[in-house]
């Protein structure tokens, strides 16, 4: 089964690098044949055969879900394009519903880590430099974690004093304590008054904790017994626990016990139940559930494809330091999304302004050279020249360059390397107030460089915040700007390599609009460059839209989205996970390859089969006549226009007949030369099954909807 896994994922690579070809069978019923091969002239009047819905369909939206084609035909497709480019006039009842699972995500940076402490906010609290919340919640929550902190240290330190190789490592002798008494020290030591603690004085409490934590997991009917309780009992339960049992109840959790302990919760208590545990991860997890849920469920898509393309474009890695995370929430819901069909200088000014931003390319950092902060630093060293004082940070760069790189003008802007000092210096002094505990931007005159500075030709004067403001607004009307951000667009929703012609004609919009970005899209969704045949399914998914268009496609009800984030991460392409600023790459040559392509198949083939925890597809139509044993090619015909849209290629559908063979126990087709004849043999397994029972038609349904899935045509949109 693996071999032929690999033969096909070859197969399909080189598929996938080759030209597209689409061939609907002459025969095959007309629910999948309404397609053709070929797309409409633009100005065209809408018809059955109308491939241009499709194509739209899998270029502003991640993928159509079934019922999309005919619900675009019955208002035209100007008009649903139009719509999407007000998503604020869109019903998302059902998508809101659903985002009310993650109370967290409407939270601020800075309540964010009050609520849901980050390690450093935790450390913090050990050191006796802030008070531990008297709420009986969040106080459960920080003890915890203070708990949880001081093992993973101790673990190190020991780590650390190991012994060389082939002695044994020396143990730090045990305390006479029970967890009882640590616990009650914790709490007697940071009590309802807040009061700072001696760090001597909790170093000793959490080594009284970790000494004395050293009984097995807990008993496993005692866990049963926790499952077993009503949610608000279950959650009582919980609070009640010391630290130490706390951490040993989550560590003896097993496999489906982790969805019955949060089962029947509302979403305030499944998130403060999993603060208990790790509220660290409890942010993230919300953080990429939300996102997903967005893509997948809201009817505003064209907003989320943007959402996508402009996180990728002024890429923030989520894991730069520990308070990244809690910057992204609010970097993704106030600064992205907003702006995403804007005003483009709108969004340059707000990811500029972003503590996410300041921080991953380190311009909070950045001291001008001739700062009040710098002189004052070289005064003090110069009087006490002995006194060993770190000096301040200088000059950074790095916001600088990728501003210019990436963000607007592009590596072939006309810009050097005298112009990157010149806009680091202007930049210096914005930066974020309290990082480790998620302040806002603030502009820091002590640190900004003063006098003139120059960046292509033109003089700032000493103008403190607003050099920068007039300096992005520089950068924002540039005619490179125009072209780079284009020419990305064109790459991103038509081909690879776009047509010159298209990228001029959308940038001479993009400086007509004042750097509109819904005018730039309408300009593409009119040039004739974009409905040409040879971009029909010529981009290749990423992991990202591969992932979410096949959920779309299944119409797939999901209770757990961090299945969909782990197989991201499988595939390479893990949300907010690009290190470097230049994001994820959009060519097929970064995605297509054998192991990759394996990997998407068994993707396919266990989601549609429902074996990926916490997803439900359904594949077996109503009983009726169309599904009869009198005519059973009918359903393998809707699947495939359910799953694909146009038809697939004679050498997919061969490919795909002798998997879906082999994983059916049926005799391996035939080898077909035509379309008639592939459709015969396609339905073959159904015929010799017509007698099997309904739960054996329906996972014949789900090999086959995953094979569909796998299948080249479904990797390109």
């Amino acid at each position: 089964m693996q071999r032929f896994k690999a033969a096909l994922a070859v197969a399909m690579c080189l598929s996938l690098l080759a030209p597209t070809e689409v061939t609907i069978a002459q025969d095959a019923p007309q629910a999948a044949a309404r397609f053709v091969p070929q797309i409409n002239p633009p100005h065209s009047l809408p018809s059955p055969s109308d491939q241009r819905i499709l194509h739209a369909l899998n270029r502003f939206t991640f993928g159509p879900r079934p019922g999309d084609v005919d619900a675009v035909q019955s208002i035209g497709l100007e008009r649903w394009f139009d719509e999407q480019l007000h998503p604020a006039n869109l019903d998302e009842s059902v998508l809101n519903a659903r985002l009310a699972q993650f109370p967290a995500m409407q939270s601020s940076s800075e309540d964010l880590l009050y609520r849901l402490p980050s390690n450093a906010v935790i450390r913090r609290a050990i050191d006796g430099k802030i008070p531990v919340p008297a709420q009986a919640t969040l106080h459960a929550v920080y003890e915890n974690q203070m708990v949880r902190v001081a093992e993973k240290k101790q673990d190190k330190q020991a780590a650390n004093s190991a012994a060389p190789a082939g002695n044994s490592m020396t143990s730090p002798p045990a305390m006479a304590a029970t967890p009882s008494i640590a616990y009650s020290l914790l709490t007697n030591l940071h009590g309802s008054q807040h009061q700072a603690i001696d760090k001597d004085q909790a170093a000793n409490a959490m080594n009284m904790t970790r000494a004395a934590d050293t009984s097995p997991a807990i008993d496993p009917a005692q866990v049963s017994k926790v499952l077993a309780l009503q949610p608000q009992q279950r959650v009582s339960r919980l609070l009640s626990m010391q630290p130490a049992e706390a951490n040993q109840f989550f560590k003896s959790l097993r496999g489906p016990q982790r969805a019955t302990l949060v089962a029947g919760l509302s979403p305030a208590m499944k998130e403060d139940v999993n603060a208990l545990e790790n509220p660290q991860h409890t942010v993230v997890e919300e953080l990429m559930a939300q996102r997903l849920t967005r893509d997948i469920y809201s009817n505003a898509q064209l907003q989320e494809v943007m959402t996508d393309f402009w996180l990728n474009h002024f890429n923030v890695f989520l894991h730069k330091n520990e308070a990244t995370p809690y910057y992204v929430v609010s970097y993704e819901r106030d600064v992205i999304r907003p702006h995403s069909l804007g005003k483009f200088e709108d969004l340059l000014q707000a990811t500029a302004h972003s503590p996410a931003m300041m921080l991953y390319l380190d311009n909070a950092e950045s001291i001008g050279p001739e700062s009040p902060l710098a002189e004052k630093a070289k005064l003090n060293a110069a009087r006490n020249p002995l006194k060993n004082k770190k000096a301040p940070q200088g000059l950074n760069e790095n916001y600088a360059r990728e501003l210019m790189e990436l963000h607007t003008l592009g590596v072939n802007g006309g810009y050097t390397q005298a112009d990157v000092t010149q806009v680091a210096r202007i930049l210096t002094g914005w930066t974020v107030d309290r990082p480790q505990r998620g302040g806002v931007f603030k502009f820091d005159p002590s640190r900004h460089e003063p006098g003139v500075k120059k960046v292509l030709g033109k003089k700032f004067k000493d103008n403190n915040e607003r050099e920068g403001r007039d300096l992005l607004h520089m950068l924002a009307t540039r005619p490179a700007t125009a072209h780079f951000i284009s020419r990305k667009l064109a790459i991103r929703f038509v081909s690879d390599d776009p047509p010159q012609s298209l990228v001029d004609r959308m940038a001479k919009s993009y400086m007509k609009s004042n750097g509109d970005i819904a005018s730039v899209l309408r300009t593409m969704f009119h040039a004739p460059e974009f409905w040409t045949p040879g971009v029909y399914r010529a981009k290749v998914k990423t992991p990202l839209e591969f992932v979410v268009s096949a959920a779309r496609a299944c119409n797939a009800d999901l209770a757990n989205l961090q299945t969909l984030a782990n197989a991201l991460r499988d595939m390479g392409m893990p949300l907010y996970g690009a290190v470097p600023p230049t994001g994820y790459k959009w060519d097929a040559a970064d995605w297509v390859s054998t192991g990759a392509l394996v990997t998407r198949m068994n993707f396919a083939l266990s989601l549609a089969a429902n074996r990926l925890p916490g997803i439900t597809t359904k594949w077996s139509a109503p009983a009726s006549d169309a599904i009869s044993p009198q005519n059973p090619e009918v359903e393998e015909a809707r699947l495939e226009f359910l799953m694909i849209g146009g038809g697939i290629s004679n050498s997919t559908r061969a490919a795909v007949l002798q998997q879906f063979a082999a994983q059916s126990q049926t005799p391996a087709p035939a080898p077909s030369t035509g379309d008639a004849q592939s459709m015969q043999v396609y339905a073959s397994p159904r015929q010799q099954n017509r007698v099997a029972p309904a739960n054996a038609l329906e996972k014949q349904d789900q090999i086959l909807a995953g094979l569909l899935l796998g299948s080249p045509e479904f990797q390109r949109r």
